[in-house]
């Protein structure tokens, strides 16, 4: 079984989540406006790109924005569930043995404590955020349980790899539900709201290049808008 998994099964959730990702980000960009969008954007490049960025950067800075600093917890619940998905996966050891042996190549590794850390921040987080959800009015009104099992969905892997980590029986079993619950998250990224994993870039880009071309960014340069 743990075979399976980690080979012709981890295939595939690698190539849904990098073909999936890609299809999503093809997508979203030839569905731009043609006069409104597309037209602007290819010709007002250098607004465009400089708009863009900025908007990207900020937003990718913790308190970067007006947004972020009107919600000092949930800014904070954010970037630290985020950056517990993205570096624990790329950063721990036992992935890279794992990248090594298989594919011949591996990333640095961070130290075991810092990645114990960050599991346990992920699961902290997550569960923050659930309860968000359940105290503010605001937000509860606008959640389903599909919102919550995206959650469970991210926290899976982290929450079955610390038990792996410190299983002393049953730790093959744990061990594969672990990587399972890693590919099922790998191949729910492009196929749900756990898109915005690429589509924030995208959407960024985009209301950035809006800003920094159409709404007030050119502002007196001739553009008819």
């Amino acid at each position: 079984m743990y075979e399976f998994v980690t080979g012709p099964l981890a295939w595939l959730a690698f190539a849904v989540f990098f073909v999936g990702n890609l299809v999503r980000l093809v997508r979203y960009v030839r569905g731009l406006d043609w006069k409104l969008d597309r037209v602007t954007y290819g010709t007002n490049i250098a607004y465009g790109v400089r708009g863009a960025l900025r908007s990207i950067v900020f937003w990718l800075i913790p308190f970067g924005t007006h947004s972020w600093r009107n919600n000092p917890g949930f800014t904070i619940l954010v970037f630290t569930l985020h950056a517990g998905l993205i570096f624990t996966p790329l950063f721990l050891l036992a992935h890279n043995i794992f990248l090594q042996e298989r594919w011949g190549f591996s990333l640095w590794s961070m130290p075991g404590g810092l990645a114990d850390t960050l599991t346990v921040a992920v699961l902290v987080s997550a569960a923050l955020l659930a309860l968000r959800r359940i105290a503010l009015p605001e937000v509860r009104r606008i959640t389903s349980a599909y919102d919550y099992a995206l959650l469970a969905v991210a926290a899976a892997p982290f929450l079955s790899g610390l038990i792996a980590r410190y299983a002393y029986a049953n730790s093959e079993f744990w061990l594969i539900v672990h990587v399972l619950c890693g590919e099922i998250f790998l191949i729910a990224i492009p196929l749900t709201k756990l898109s915005h994993f690429v589509l924030f870039f995208a959407t960024r880009a985009q209301i950035g290049m809006d800003f920094g071309i159409k709404r007030g960014g050119m502002k007196g340069r001739g553009l008819q808008w």
